[in-house]
């Protein structure tokens, strides 16, 4: 079977990895290069930590012991550490919740959160009422984009795909802006942001409320951070060579977010921002992924989420069965296109 994978973040790299496992020839197409768009800009934390409705929570619990089973290079489960400042209340109420799931959670003291993370700043930590998630973690996506690509049939980089031929209910053929046609027996759609574009080419309408991420890299710093860290105003994790990635809010100046930073970790004070991404987040209309086969359109089908670091490995593994003629519906049906 001849499958083209448009688009090459984490989704279709972990799709076309699926794929060439179960046999498929697999053409992986991306306007730009392997990871340049919203994968390599992206926070990447691996988590099921408030996802709802539960169907969504159990997938990326699935994604996540799935992460664990593949044990790549670039997976590392540290754990999160999150607390907040002011009333608690909801912070508990999501914790229970977790709990009532099965969700592992630690409520922690301040003395042992920093047996955790013992460069955070005491006074920046409430007495107790600090929970620590273990089973969380986060991945380095292009060091995952790069093994999982390695197995593709071909892998073309700066080639925007500009149509899709259809007919009698099917794809028949990809066309590329350099002219190239690439007969198909399915199409699986990992455009993120641009999902709704790559749709439309189909003759589908498919409604996204994007939204942008901001991050920020620091320079190499001797500073020990160990795990995910959600503090009340920045969220912090390490990023390989002593550098840290950093993510405040969406609209904040690079400097602020990076001077929150340092509130939690006064090591890193000659830090400097090395460099700003800004990624755009692809999120379905009603924030829920869309995943496999188009009823419509048999041969077409989706791999766009919000969440896409946790749940890539697992959401490619059942979305490529199913393009091979596996009914993945137990675990699809909530997430299927016609939905929206």
């Amino acid at each position: 079977m001849n499958v083209v994978v448009v688009g090459a973040g984490v989704y279709g790299a972990a799709v076309a990895a699926a794929l060439t496992k179960r046999g498929a020839s697999v053409t992986v197409v991306d306007a730009a290069a392997p990871g340049s768009g919203t994968s390599g800009a992206t926070f990447s934390w691996t988590n099921s930590c408030g996802k709802q409705p539960r169907e969504y929570h159990d997938l990326n619990v699935a994604g996540m012991e799935a992460h664990r089973k593949m044990a790549g290079d670039w997976y590392h489960e540290t754990g999160n550490l999150e607390w907040v400042a002011g009333d608690t209340e909801r912070l508990r109420q999501r914790v229970a919740g977790l709990h009532h799931y099965g969700y592992e959670a630690h409520w922690l003291s301040r003395s042992e959160a920093l047996r955790l993370e013992p460069d955070v700043d005491p006074s920046v930590l409430p007495d107790d009422e600090i929970v620590f998630f273990p089973r969380e973690g986060w991945i380095e996506p292009t060091r995952m984009i790069a093994r999982l690509l390695a197995t593709a049939t071909e892998v073309v980089r700066d080639d925007a795909v500009t149509s899709l031929d259809t007919s009698a209910g099917r794809v028949r053929s990809v066309h590329l802006a350099s002219g190239r046609r690439i007969v198909v027996d399915a199409v699986v759609n990992c455009a993120g942001p641009q999902a709704n574009e790559i749709a439309e080419l189909a003759g589908l309408s498919f409604p996204m409320r994007n939204k942008p991420g901001v991050l920020v890299y620091t320079s190499p710093v001797a500073v020990s951070v160990s795990r995910v860290v959600h503090a009340p105003h920045v969220h912090v994790r390490p990023d390989g060579g002593g550098r840290l990635l950093l993510h405040g809010k969406d609209d904040d100046d690079p400097a602020n977010v990076l001077a929150a930073a340092c509130e939690v970790y006064p090591g890193i004070r000659a830090a400097t921002v090395e460099s700003v991404r800004v990624g755009k987040r692809p999120i379905p209309l009603d924030g829920k992924p869309v995943l496999g086969r188009v009823l419509e359109l048999p041969n077409f089908h989706f791999a766009v989420s919000h969440s896409a670091a946790t749940l890539c490995v697992h959401v490619g593994d059942l979305v490529a069965a199913e393009v091979l003629g596996e009914d993945r519906s137990d675990e699809l049906a909530p997430f299927r296109f016609e939905r929206l």
